[in-house]
């Protein structure tokens, strides 16, 4: 078996996107990863599920708009260009710049036209071909020819798909049995569904445990004799920079300890400080902040030698009770009643916090998934809001006008304030839509930026405002996604900078 060339793994992606059968995909994938060799496989899964192995390495659209001819002949080795992106994330310091244009300039002189279109999209995270984590899991499960199942639970404890491919691909079964739930190395936390409010929350678990939706940091607080590890929710080690927690963990009566929970920032009344006050503390310690985080935590997945991932939700609750203090649990209540249930989440609301949680008492922790669980209900916020700009897509998105820069009215009669940008909540369907009616309202280009006549109107959702120095007014959207088109709106009857304003306001 030859070197895998970067050729085979732009075909597969370019297959895969090319169908809507979830089986023929999982086909396609299965066979490119069993022709890779050992080394290969990690890599390979990284790349056919649209990522690097390395994370972000400080390539931008500015670095790839302008890329050489295309080689007429594949000949880039897959470990070849492994090696070329791990050296482009060590650049740094003076020259950084050219060093790393010089680099990418001898990288894309030998790809191909696919390749090149393969490596933009990794190098810009926006390869979209329908390899999502499902359905790589069942093609690393075909390839090794090991249950789906064995493949699935491997991956939910290590965190790490491309570490079990390459254990299963090489070594069958057998190679899947070290990955198993271990105090001090962390594990991918289980996400969450949504559900449109608590009554058909609890018409979708039965009685279910309702517990306050923290607007923190999520992080994971693992104990094994008197060592004590702090993780975010990307499996991140901050235990030097929380000693609180740290502390808070070392304190209590066990031996060894796997727990889920939130870190935040309150004040002295109890309510929560805004998220970037959190987010901010997690960069600094304790002392050169003077900002301190409280702990509260919502699951125990481990302990004192037991491991209660698999067990269901009422057991780790009451694992979770035995072993942490009150003043350590995130609040909640047991019922099937939807009235309890709203009167538990107006109360979590009027303490500033950003809905609830609702979650059987049946489930298993479904690590790395987003199960059902486990639903977040929270009140939805909208603006009606103005198009200023659209950035030019990639990927999935090529040649369409994608990322929208986002304006409220300024009711004084000036210009339109910007308050962020999105790509957030596009259907297809969409896509295609704004292009053509944006590209109509065009006033001049500036790079991949289109700017238009602000005529358009767009309802976006959004999770918060917070405080910015990067926007004009102040002030920028969280998490913003695209509802849909108003065109029965005008853009004099858009929402107003002051009415953004005042959503941040309420929220201090």
């Amino acid at each position: 078996m030859g070197p895998m060339l970067l050729a085979r793994i732009a075909q597969t992606s370019a297959d895969v996107a090319a169908t809507s059968s979830r089986l023929k995909k999982v086909g396609l994938l299965a066979e490119c990863l069993a022709d890779a060799t050992p080394e290969e496989i990690a890599i390979a899964v990284a790349y056919l599920s649209g990522e690097l192995p390395q994370g972000t390495v400080g390539v931008g659209w500015a670095a790839l708009k302008e890329r050489p001819t295309a080689a007429e002949a594949p000949t880039l080795e897959l470990l070849e260009v492994d090696a070329v992106v791990t050296e482009l994330q060590a650049i740094s310091g003076k020259g950084s710049q050219a060093t790393r244009r010089e680099l990418l300039v001898r990288l894309f002189s030998r790809a191909t036209e696919p390749e090149q279109r393969l490596l933009v999209g990794l190098f810009l995270g926006e390869l979209r071909q329908g390899a999502l984590e499902g359905v790589m899991t069942d093609a690393v499960a075909k390839a090794a020819s090991v249950p789906v199942a064995d493949v699935r639970r491997a991956a939910m404890l290590a965190g790490d798909l491309r570490a079990v491919a390459a254990a299963a691909i090489r070594d069958g079964a057998s190679g899947l049995e070290p990955f198993r739930l271990t105090p001090l190395q962390p594990i991918t936390p289980m996400l969450a569904q949504t559900a449109d409010d608590v009554a058909s929350a609890l018409e979708r678990l039965g009685r279910a445990s309702i517990e306050w939706k923290l607007d923190g940091a999520r992080i994971q607080a693992h104990r094994a004799g008197g060592e004590v590890r702090i993780f975010t929710r990307n499996l991140a080690d901050i235990t030097s920079r929380v000693p609180e927690i740290e502390a808070a963990i070392r304190s209590l009566d066990l031996d060894a300890v796997v727990l889920d929970g939130e870190a935040i920032a309150l004040r002295e009344d109890g309510r929560p400080e805004p998220f970037q006050v959190t987010m901010s503390r997690f960069g600094t310690r304790f002392a050169a902040n003077g900002t301190s985080l409280s702990a509260f935590f919502f699951d125990c997945l481990h302990l004192d030698g037991t491991d209660l991932v698999d067990s269901p939700a009422a057991e780790r609750l009451a694992a979770l009770a035995n072993a942490v203090p009150d003043e350590l649990l995130v609040p909640r209540v047991e019922t099937d009643d939807p009235a309890v249930a709203q009167e538990f989440l107006d109360a979590t609301l009027a303490r500033g916090h950003e809905g609830v949680m609702a979650k059987s008492l049946d489930a298993p922790y479904e690590a790395g998934r987003r199960g059902a669980g486990w639903l977040k209900v929270k009140p939805a916020h909208t603006l009606d809001l103005v198009v200023l700009a659209a950035e030019w897509g990639h990927g999935r998105r090529q040649g369409k006008l994608s990322n929208l820069h986002l304006g409220a009215r300024d009711p004084e009669g000036g210009a339109f304030v910007m308050l962020g940008k999105t790509f957030k909540g596009m259907t297809d369907e969409m896509l295609a839509w704004q292009t053509e009616h944006l590209l109509g309202l065009e006033t001049h280009t500036d790079g991949h930026v289109v700017h238009v006549r602000p005529e358009l109107v767009v309802e976006i959702a959004f999770d918060g405002v917070q405080a910015s120095s990067r926007y004009p007014g102040g002030v920028a959207l969280r998490f913003a996604r695209v509802k849909g088109y108003r065109p029965d709106k005008s853009p004099a009857e858009a929402d107003t900078i002051d009415t953004v304003r005042a959503i941040h306001a309420r929220a201090q």
